[in-house]
C-alpha cells in the first residue's frame, strides 16, 4: 500500500480546508517544453522539425492563456528550474489530482506515469503539494492524474484506464478514501487520456463522446450524471478539453491558422459552434483560447490545467 507524506515525515499536522473560497489552478510556465521524445501518436506524425517547439510563440500563449485564468481565479505557478529535463512539465493535469470530496483534509494524490518521459515528474509534484500542506501519495499503480479522474460532485468521480492509467488505482482510491469511482475504458490511440472525451460542464450534466464506451458504461454513467453527446470529430478537435471557472468555459482552437473550406477547418467550426450552443442552452459562456504551440505535443487546453479546489462551479 502507498505510504503518504504525513505517514513518512511523522507530520500530522496537516493543514485543512482553504482560508479563501475562491477558485485555484496549478499551471507551469514552459520553460522546460520540449518535444524530444515522442510519446503518443499525435507526436510521432509530427516530423522532428514540425514538432520543434516555437518558445517565443509557447511562453506568448501561456501568458495569455494564464492572465485569462487569472481574471477569474487563483493561480499557482510550479516552482521548476529551466535546465530540469522534463519535456511535458507544462501540462499540470498529469502530475495528480486533489481530492476535492474530502472536506476535512488536504489530499493529493501524485501521478505514477507510464509516460517514460514523464517518469521524474512525480518528485515536483510531492515538493509541491507538501510544500502546501497536503498529506501527498503516490499509487504503486499506474496513474496520470484529472486528465485520467475526473470530479463529479459529492464523492462521485469518472476514472478512465487502460492506456495511461491502472484499473486497480482506482480500486485502491475507492478503499482508500471514500471515493464512488465509475470507471471507463480509454481505448482510442487518439484520445489517451479520458480528458480527451468526457467534460463535466457542470455537477450534474457531462459531455461525453459516446461512441467510444460500451453499453454498460454509458448506464453506470447515467446513473450518476445526465449525459450530453458529444461527436468524435469534435473531440479530436478538443471539445471536451476545457476548463470551467465560474460561468466560463475556457477552450482551445486554432482556426486562425487553417485554410478555409478544408476538412479541419470545418470540425474546428463544428467543435466551436458546439461548444458556443451547449453552454449557452446550460447558462454559461464559451472563451476559446490560442494554445496551437502546445499541440505539437499532442496537448489541449485541459492538459495545461491541475485543480486546487472545485470553487470553479
Amino acid at each position: 500500500m502507498a505510504m503518504s507524506s504525513a505517514e513518512k515525515s511523522g507530520n500530522t499536522s496537516i493543514q485543512t480546508t482553504d482560508k479563501f473560497k475562491y477558485p485555484s489552478f496549478l499551471l507551469c510556465p514552459p520553460t522546460t517544453y520540449e518535444n524530444r521524445e515522442a510519446n503518443n501518436i499525435w507526436m510521432t506524425e509530427l516530423s522532428d522539425e514540425e514538432r520543434k517547439p516555437d518558445h517565443q510563440k509557447a511562453m506568448k500563449q501561456f501568458t495569455d492563456f494564464y492572465q485569462a485564468l487569472a481574471a477569474t481565479g487563483l493561480v499557482y505557478i510550479l516552482p521548476c528550474p529551466e535546465d530540469v529535463p522534463l519535456q511535458d512539465l507544462v501540462f499540470t493535469a498529469n502530475l495528480g489530482i486533489v481530492l476535492s470530496h474530502l472536506k476535512d483534509r488536504k489530499v493529493a494524490i501524485i501521478s505514477n506515469f507510464t509516460s517514460k518521459p514523464r517518469l521524474g515528474e512525480t518528485e515536483y509534484g510531492i515538493k509541491f503539494f507538501q510544500s502546501m500542506g497536503y498529506e501527498t501519495f503516490v499509487p504503486e499503480t499506474k496513474f496520470e492524474g484529472e486528465a485520467d479522474l475526473k470530479y463529479l460532485y459529492g464523492n462521485v468521480y469518472v476514472g478512465g484506464h487502460g492506456m495511461r492509467s491502472e484499473l486497480e488505482t482506482y480500486k485502491w482510491m475507492e478503499k482508500m478514501f471514500d471515493m464512488k469511482i465509475i470507471c471507463v475504458e480509454v481505448t482510442d490511440d487518439y484520445l489517451y487520456h479520458l480528458d480527451c472525451s468526457i467534460f463535466p460542464l457542470t455537477p450534474k450534466k457531462t459531455l461525453v463522446c459516446k461512441e467510444l464506451y460500451t453499453e454498460k458504461e454509458l448506464k453506470e454513467l447515467e446513473e450518476v450524471t445526465e449525459i450530453i453527446n458529444i461527436e468524435y470529430e469534435m473531440v479530436l478537435c478538443g471539445g471536451c478539453n476545457n476548463v470551467r471557472v465560474g460561468n466560463t468555459v475556457f477552450n482551445s482552437t486554432n482556426i486562425s491558422l487553417l485554410e478555409k473550406d478544408t476538412n479541419d477547418y470545418n470540425d474546428e467550426i463544428s467543435k466551436d459552434e458546439f461548444l458556443k450552443k451547449v453552454t449557452a442552452d446550460n447558462g454559461l459562456d464559451v472563451k476559446f483560447i490560442e494554445l496551437d504551440e502546445f499541440t505539437k505535443s499532442g496537448a489541449l487546453l485541459s492538459c495545461m490545467v491541475l485543480h486546487m479546489n472545485r470553487y470553479n462551479y
